[in-house]
């Protein structure tokens, strides 16, 4: 507001200079104060837009950082089943485009309305009192049309940028697809066809951009247009008036000063209009985001664990992942006391992973079905529940980072001792010392330089090293051979004297030695016991130990055969 008060004070300087040169006998001594006062006001200006540029934009900035750190946060908070229902290209243009159209609203988008609105009135008010108000009222003539040619097409370009960002998510989830599965499209070949159907997701980018663009592209010359009529009568009106005496020379170059002052906010209102739009838009995709409540939540009275022993009691439970689909899990009962070992077993889609997913409340379980050391696990808090856990998930998924970093994930500050003893009893310290930098190699995105059993094995050591309560082991010794599961399970066997732990395997020489074992069968536990007493059974169980023991032996006679 400063520099545009100083913006509107120099065509008064402008008038009085001009109206000094027509007067007669005027020396240079007499000029010389117009000149350095316009100097002054134009370094004062510049100062002042320096100050505003400065603090605005830097606000803007921080507006930015705190927006996306928000975004980034309650993204982290929000359930599993979020993320099973959004592609990750998607939620990667909410904290890349989103975030930056806000920033701009916010930055030049509020700055120009701010300045826009302050120069219009205060210039309008100027040149209808010190000017001329018949002058002014035909000069500013056309602005209403700017006003409603601005509003009108302030409508199209919300809906059309909308269309923008929602073809920009669409290609970059493409993008991401193909790169983390980029050994698969190299595997069968389908560079080009792959190569094909990105480009018609950036034609489709282009063609909405294009389509913004063409509306976007009119706000220029309409107001290009709108000011030529302004100064075009502002030109004939104007010098009428002066010829006939009705208006001093130098009120009516100040009038055209004021007028062309005029210009930079009639040219801004199409772009302001753009670019608050632009952020309305982004910022009602991100509120649609903020808006949802994350499915698990810690009850008003949830309790801490200070220590947990492990002991974990499911009670009748049952299970869906939605209201109109079947039981993942039914009537499943059990008990882990402190300690022991409990292995479940069971073909593909018996609903072993769905356990381990409720016991770690990814999933919300209902009510009074799963207990851990007495205590119903929704009135625990979901940080000191899941840290009860030492949890290895079926795919084993390890950050772009050092293989130390991964095994220390959940301990950071631990000692490289630790993290070696971590990795000795995963049974893949061997491995490790093999590489040229140890355990300072770099794994590559999703460890991608190692081994399917390497990453396994890395990610058992990411959960010892917690040394937890309950360690979890969902179906993740599935990459191994026999010999060095039987090696890892030793391993564990030593480490993990009197703690609990819960293996979910499809091969049973992995829960042969637990104190419990449940075989599932859709979702229901057709047969329990030890594995002495499974195998008396005769039943689903030992049809399964057998086909593997054939399977094994017909592998030993090949390898001997060879």
């Amino acid at each position: 507001m400063l520099a545009d008060g100083l913006q509107l004070i120099t065509p008064q300087i402008l008038r009085l200079f001009v109206n000094t040169l027509q007067s007669q006998g005027v020396q240079m001594p007499d000029l010389l104060p117009y000149a350095l006062a316009m100097l002054a006001a134009g370094a004062l200006i510049l100062v002042f837009r320096f100050g505003w540029r400065t603090l605005c934009f830097g606000a803007s900035r921080r507006v930015e950082y705190r927006l996306r750190q928000k975004l980034f946060g309650h993204l982290t908070r929000l359930s599993v089943n979020f993320f099973n229902a959004h592609k990750v290209g998607d939620l990667m243009a909410h904290a890349t485009n989103d975030v930056q159209a806000v920033r701009m609203a916010f930055a030049m988008g509020i700055v120009a309305t701010v300045d826009s609105t302050v120069l219009i009135i205060s210039t309008v008010v100027i040149m209808v009192q010190t000017i001329s108000l018949p002058l002014s009222l035909w000069a500013l003539l056309p602005l209403p049309v700017s006003a409603i040619v601005a509003a009108s097409l302030g409508k199209v370009i919300h809906r059309r940028f909308v269309r923008v960002q929602a073809a920009f998510s669409d290609m970059t989830d493409g993008v991401q697809e193909n790169f983390s599965g980029i050994r698969v499209v190299k595997a069968f070949s389908q560079e080009d066809p792959e190569e094909e159907k990105f480009l018609a997701r950036s034609e489709a980018y282009v063609r909405r951009n294009m389509e913004l663009v063409r509306v976007w592209g009119l706000f220029d010359p309409l107001v290009d247009m709108i000011g030529g009529l302004s100064f075009a009568v502002a030109t004939a009106y104007g010098g009428y008036l002066v010829l006939h005496g009705q208006l001093a020379l130098g009120q009516y170059v100040a009038f055209l000063y004021y007028l062309g002052l005029l210009r930079w906010p009639m040219m801004a209102a199409g772009w302001v209009i753009n670019v608050l739009q632009r952020g309305a838009a982004s910022m009602e995709r991100l509120n649609r985001i903020f808006d949802i409540v994350p499915e698990i939540q810690d009850a008003p009275d949830a309790v801490a664990l200070a220590a947990p022993k492990g002991g974990i009691a499911v009670r009748h439970l049952t299970f869906a992942y939605a209201p109109d689909l079947q039981p993942a899990l039914k009537d499943l009962d059990f008990e882990l006391h402190p300690g022991q070992t409990v292995g479940i077993i069971g073909r593909i889609g018996s609903g072993k992973s769905t356990l381990a997913s409720l016991l770690l409340r990814l999933y919300e379980p209902p009510r009074g079905t799963i207990y851990l050391d007495g205590v119903d696990i929704l009135d625990i808090k979901a940080e000191d529940l899941r840290s009860t856990f030492g949890y290895v998930p079926q795919e084993a998924f390890l950050f772009s980072e050092t293989i130390s970093d991964n095994i220390a994930f959940a301990r950071p500050d631990a000692a490289q001792a630790l993290v070696e003893e971590a990795a000795q009893a995963a049974a893949v310290h061997d491995n490790i010392i093999e590489f040229p930098k140890g355990y300072a190699t770099l794994v590559g995105e999703r460890g991608v330089t190692l081994s399917g059993g390497q990453k396994q094995r890395v990610a058992i050591a990411r959960a010892l090293i917690q040394n937890p309560p309950v360690l979890l082991l969902d179906d993740s010794l599935s990459a191994v051979d026999t010999q060095t599961e039987a090696e890892i399970l030793d391993g564990l066997h030593q480490k993990r004297q009197g703690r609990s732990n819960i293996v979910i395997a499809h091969r049973i020489s992995a829960v042969r030695h637990a104190d419990l074992i449940l075989f599932l069968e859709d979702g229901v536990v057709v047969e329990r016991g030890t594995h002495e007493s499974l195998l008396r059974l005769n039943g689903h169980y030992r049809e399964l130990y057998d086909r593997q023991l054939l399977e094994e032996r017909i592998l030993h006679r090949g390898e001997e055969g060879a």
